[in-house]
C-alpha cells in the first residue's frame, strides 16, 4: 500500500511532500521527495493521552475508543484507579479485557493507592505484596499515579515496597503530587517518581522539571491547567506531555488531546514542541509500542486536512483505516456487567448535622478545579434554615458507603450555585461511594434512593421531578455508545444548571469534593477531612 501527502517529520523537524509505504501492519518506507504542497493533506503520527482514567468517561474501553478515534488518538496511557478502588484485580483485569475487543492502543498502569488513603471505605485493597505480584503482568506498563505523597516523603514501607518493585520490574512510577515544591518535590522525586499531572502554577512545574520530572499538562472536564501550564511547552520541550485525566463523555463528543495541540499551536507555540508533547513524549516515556511515522514503525498515524484546523481525516492503527472522514470502522462488543455495591435505607434523620460552639468548617467548591478552600462559619449555621443557606450559596454534602451499611457523613459546601433540589452520584473519587450535594433533605434522600435502586450512577431530583443515568458497571461506567451516554448526561446535567448550579460540569466537580489527596478539606464516608494535614476535622 503506497501512500502519498505531506509527511510531518517530528523529530527531524521537517515537511515535506513524499510516500508511505506500508505492508501489512508495518511502514516499510517513507520517501520524502519535494517540498510541502499546502493544498494536499498531511500524514503525522497520532496523538496520545499520557494520563487518563477511562472510567471517568462513563464508558468501557471499547466505547471510548469508538470517540477518541474520530479526534486522532491512537492511545492512551490509562489508569484503571476508579474500578480498582471498587473491584480491586477485577476491576482492572476487566479493563484490560475489554479494551482487546477494539483496535486502539491502551497501555494500562497499576494502580498504587488502592484504597487511595485509610481514611476512606474503598471496595478493594491493592497492598505492596499484590503490587510486586501484579506489576510483572506485561499487560501493566508502569505505577499508576502515587497519590500518598505524605508516605512517599515519610518513607512509608508499603508506599516505598510499591515502588521498588516497579523499578525491579523496570517500570516508570507516576506521580501525583499538587503544591508539592522546593525540597519537598526533590524528595518525592527521587524516590524514584517521574511525571507529575498535578501542577497548577507555572512556577511549580518548573521547580519539578528543573529536577527531571515529565511534567503532563492536562485540561480535563474538570481539572484545567492548560493556560496556566503551557509557556513550559517551549522551556522544556522533551520533558512535557498533554493529557485530559478525567473526560466527562459529551466533552469527548467535542474533541480529545486534539484540542490542546491546536489551542497551543494557535497561540504561537512552537509547532514542532507541540507536536512532540501531544505525539511522541509519551511513547518515548513509557516504551510504548506506538509508530512515530518512522520507517519500520508500526503503521499507527493520521491524516489531516491542514496545519490549522488540524481536521482528522484517517485515523490509521497498525495498518488499517479506523476512522474516516468521521465513520468509525469497527464497533465495541457487549460487555459484562460487574459490580459491588450494597443497597440499604437512609432516612432524612441521618443527615443532621451536630450543633457546634466552635466555628464550623464548610468546603468551598472552586469551578474548574479539583483544588477547594476552607471556608469558616458562626456555629448558628446549623440553625440556619434551607432558605437562609441557599442565600449564602451554601447547601449540604453528603457521602453515603456503598460497601456496608453506614451512617452517612455530612457536612456544608459552598459555591455550588444550587438554589433548589440535589444532585450527585458514583463516581466519587477515589473510592466511589455515594456522594450528593442539596438544598434539602428530602431532595437529597431521593437521589441517594435513587443511587441505591440503580446500583450506581447519577441522579438529580427537584420540582417533583427525577432524572437518572444508570451506571450499571461498578457503578462508573456503561457500555452503551458513546452519543446517547453523552446526549443523557447532557440532559442531567441541564437539569441541575437550570436548578441554579453555577458549575461548568457540576458532577465532575462534586466527584472530586470525596477525593482527599487532593487539599485543602473534603469529605469522606468517615467525615470532614483537612486534606492539608490529613486528619478529621474534630467536630
Amino acid at each position: 500500500m503506497i501512500l502519498s501527502g505531506n509527511i510531518i517529520n517530528i523529530r527531524q523537524q521537517t515537511i515535506g511532500f513524499g510516500e508511505i509505504k506500508i505492508h501489512n501492519d508495518k511502514i516499510i518506507d517513507i520517501n520524502v521527495s519535494a517540498p510541502e504542497k499546502k493544498d494536499k493533506p498531511y500524514y503525522m503520527p497520532g496523538f496520545i493521552d499520557s494520563h487518563v482514567h477511562i472510567e471517568s468517561s462513563m464508558l468501557v474501553p471499547g466505547r471510548f475508543a469508538e470517540i477518541a478515534v474520530k479526534h486522532g488518538t491512537i492511545a492512551t496511557v490509562s489508569d484503571p484507579h476508579e474500578i480498582a478502588n471498587v473491584m480491586g484485580e477485577e476491576g482492572i483485569r476487566y479493563m484490560i479485557d475489554n479494551s482487546k475487543s477494539v483496535p486502539f492502543k491502551f497501555f494500562f498502569g497499576l494502580p498504587s493507592c488502592v484504597p487511595a488513603t485509610p481514611f476512606e471505605t474503598a471496595g478493594a485493597i491493592i497492598d505492596s505484596s499484590l503490587t510486586e505480584k501484579l506489576i510483572q503482568d506485561p499487560d501493566l506498563h508502569y505505577l499508576a499515579e502515587m497519590m500518598n505523597w505524605p508516605g512517599v516523603l515519610n518513607r512509608d514501607k508499603d508506599v516505598m515496597a510499591k515502588i521498588r518493585s516497579a523499578q525491579k520490574a523496570g517500570k516508570p512510577v507516576d506521580g501525583h503530587a499538587p503544591g508539592l515544591k522546593g525540597n519537598d518535590a526533590k524528595k518525592y522525586i527521587s524516590a524514584g517518581i517521574s511525571t507529575d499531572h498535578e501542577c497548577f502554577t507555572l512556577e511549580e512545574a518548573r521547580d519539578k522539571a528543573s529536577e527531571g520530572m515529565k511534567i503532563l499538562i492536562r485540561e480535563g472536564s474538570a481539572a484545567k491547567n492548560f493556560d496556566a501550564l503551557i509557556p513550559i511547552i517551549n522551556e522544556y520541550p522533551e520533558l512535557i506531555m498533554f493529557c485530559s485525566d478525567d473526560k466527562h463523555p459529551d466533552d469527548l463528543m467535542e474533541g480529545h488531546i486534539n484540542q490542546l495541540v491546536i489551542k497551543a499551536i494557535s497561540l504561537g507555540y512552537d509547532f514542532f514542541n507541540v507536536l512532540q508533547a501531544a505525539c511522541l513524549n509519551p511513547i518515548d516515556h513509557y516504551n510504548l509500542n506506538v509508530g512515530k511515522l518512522e520507517k519500520g514503525d508500526n503503521a499507527d498515524f493520521i491524516k489531516i486536512k491542514d496545519l490549522d484546523s488540524m481536521e482528522v481525516l484517517e485515523t490509521w492503527i497498525n495498518g488499517e483505516i479506523v476512522q474516516n472522514e468521521q465513520k468509525v470502522k469497527f464497533k465495541a462488543p457487549k460487555s459484562l456487567i460487574i459490580n459491588n455495591f450494597y443497597s440499604y435505607s437512609v432516612s432524612e434523620s441521618d443527615l443532621k448535622i451536630k450543633k457546634s460552639d466552635k466555628e464550623i468548617p464548610v468546603i468551598k467548591a472552586i469551578d474548574g478545579s479539583l483544588i477547594t478552600e476552607k471556608s469558616f462559619f458562626h456555629s448558628e449555621i446549623s440553625e440556619f434554615t434551607e432558605k437562609q443557606l441557599v442565600n449564602k450559596d451554601l447547601c449540604k454534602l453528603v457521602v453515603v458507603n456503598r460497601y456496608k451499611e453506614e451512617i452517612p457523613a455530612v457536612c456544608y459546601i459552598e459555591g455550588t450555585g444550587l438554589k433548589e433540589g440535589a444532585f450527585g452520584g458514583t463516581v466519587a473519587h477515589d473510592s466511589h461511594n455515594i456522594i450528593v450535594a442539596g438544598t434539602n433533605d428530602k431532595d437529597i434522600i431521593k437521589v441517594i434512593n435513587q443511587l441505591m435502586e440503580t446500583k450506581g450512577g447519577l441522579a438529580a431530583s427537584g420540582n417533583n421531578e427525577i432524572k437518572s443515568l444508570p451506571l450499571p458497571i461498578a457503578g462508573l461506567m456503561t457500555d452503551e455508545n458513546g452519543s446517547d451516554t453523552g446526549i443523557k448526561y447532557q440532559n442531567i446535567d441541564k437539569f441541575v444548571k437550570d436548578m441554579g448550579s453555577t458549575l461548568n460540569a457540576p458532577f465532575m466537580t462534586i466527584s472530586f469534593m470525596a477525593l482527599l489527596v487532593i487539599p485543602k478539606i473534603k469529605l469522606s464516608d468517615k467525615g470532614l477531612f483537612d486534606a492539608e494535614n490529613f486528619t478529621f476535622y474534630n467536630q
